[in-house]
């Protein structure tokens, strides 16, 4: 647990604290990580609600410093119409902070960092004016990508929004990409994806990891053999769209086989049509709950038909960490990579999914028995200790390429 770096800038969207959600466990335990090295840390980030307002005291504690602006939503989305005007994308605008950038510059010059660490391509907008520091990007995803998959889904006014946002994200992408020291990507298929995109640079696959401990079984006698459990931020739109679709595609064709089947949708901020399905049709809206390991062991299968998605999905390796048998898509599974389909299930259509869920309900012991390999697999290959080993590879090689004299 050693790396070159001591005094880091760790800039990232959302509040690194506490991981209950996909970005935050990444930058989670990575800033644990750089604080177990012994680093000086100074975080910028954004609140987004009042619950942050806790987990920013709590990083008070864990850090040297935060700084972290509230964004309000609907004020910032009309901030971000100045994008219209500039030519750039409204992503930037959106994440553009004066009081962060002059913490920023503060930092700088009262005790210069030698590593800026930044989580999401929005943000690489407070390194661009510090060449003289080492920059490193996680990307996890491009984000670009994103609104390319929200523009075709979408009818003529989305397609002309987000088609712009993919468009002018991308172009600040390619930027920051051959500026920095390093991009980060968390899967092969991402790394793949950028490639194509992003001419003359490839970038460090460093995968996102399970907290094995926290994700284990605590009570597989309280399971419901005809429970089914989804997890995420429910106001996040893969997240929306994959839930709404399964409900209205498959869900009905299970509960006629299984009339007392039950669907537990868990995470913070239902959107109001996730909201509203809660009490239908055997079907639990829980809200933001304190950890999900309890739930998970209210379930006998998980599942994750997202058709917006691509990287490594959390809620797919805790499933599986925590012995489930899980019904993936082919979007939610591929940034795990090759799986043995007795370990991870991947269907790519109602038929496909609908099939999986029942043969796994009708065989509770063909549920067990691949939940516990599921178990077996995430524990040998996405422990966040194995994650970090490389993590720390990659800032080696950072820091190296930073000594070379120059050619």
């Amino acid at each position: 647990m050693s790396h070159p770096f001591r005094n880091v800038v760790f800039l990232s969207q959302r509040v690194p604290h506490p991981p209950d959600r996909g970005d935050r466990i990444s930058t989670h335990h990575i800033l644990r990580h750089f604080r177990a090295a012994g680093c000086r840390v100074r975080v910028g980030c954004f609140r987004e609600d009042d619950r942050d307002d806790q987990a920013v005291e709590e990083l008070r504690g864990m850090v040297d410093e935060v700084v972290a602006p509230r964004i309000h939503p609907k004020r910032r989305k009309l901030v971000c119409l100045r994008g219209l005007l500039t030519g750039e994308a409204l992503t930037l605008p959106y994440f553009r902070s004066p009081e962060l950038e002059q913490a920023v510059a503060r930092w700088q010059r009262d005790a210069k960092a030698d590593l800026f660490f930044h989580y999401s391509s929005s943000m690489g907008q407070y390194g661009l004016r510090h060449a003289d520091v080492a920059r490193v990007m996680h990307f996890a995803e491009l984000d670009s990508d994103k609104w390319r998959q929200y523009a075709a889904k979408s009818g003529r006014l989305g397609r002309f929004v987000y088609g712009r946002e993919a468009r002018l994200l991308l172009e600040f992408e390619r930027r920051i990409a051959h500026e920095f020291d390093a991009s980060l990507v968390v899967s092969d298929v991402e790394r793949e994806l950028f490639v194509r995109c992003i001419d003359g640079v490839v970038p460090h696959v460093v995968p996102n990891g399970v907290d094995v401990d926290h994700f284990s079984s605590r009570d597989g006698s309280a399971r419901d053999p005809h429970t089914l459990i989804f997890t995420g931020v429910m106001d996040y739109e893969p997240n929306v769209d994959g839930v709404l679709w399964f409900v209205d595609s498959c869900w009905p064709r299970i509960r006629a086989v299984f009339g007392g089947a039950r669907l537990l949708v868990v995470g913070n901020r239902p959107a109001p049509r996730i909201a509203a399905l809660n009490g239908r049709e055997g079907i639990e809206v829980t809200g933001w709950v304190k950890e999900t390991p309890p739930y998970f062991d209210r379930a006998a299968v998980a599942i994750a038909p997202l058709r917006l998605a691509r990287g490594i999905q959390n809620k797919v390796l805790e499933a599986m960490s925590m012995g489930l048998p899980v019904v993936a898509s082919p979007q939610a599974a591929q940034g795990l990579g090759t799986v043995d389909p007795e370990t991870l299930a991947v269907a790519k259509d109602e038929d496909a999914i609908t099939t999986a869920v029942l043969r796994y309900l009708r065989e509770p012991a063909l549920a067990r028995a691949t939940g516990a390999r599921a178990a077996r697999f995430v524990r040998k290959q996405f422990r966040w200790e194995h994650m970090l080993a490389r993590f720390d590879a990659m800032l080696e090689s950072v820091a190296a390429a930073r000594m070379a004299p120059a050619r």
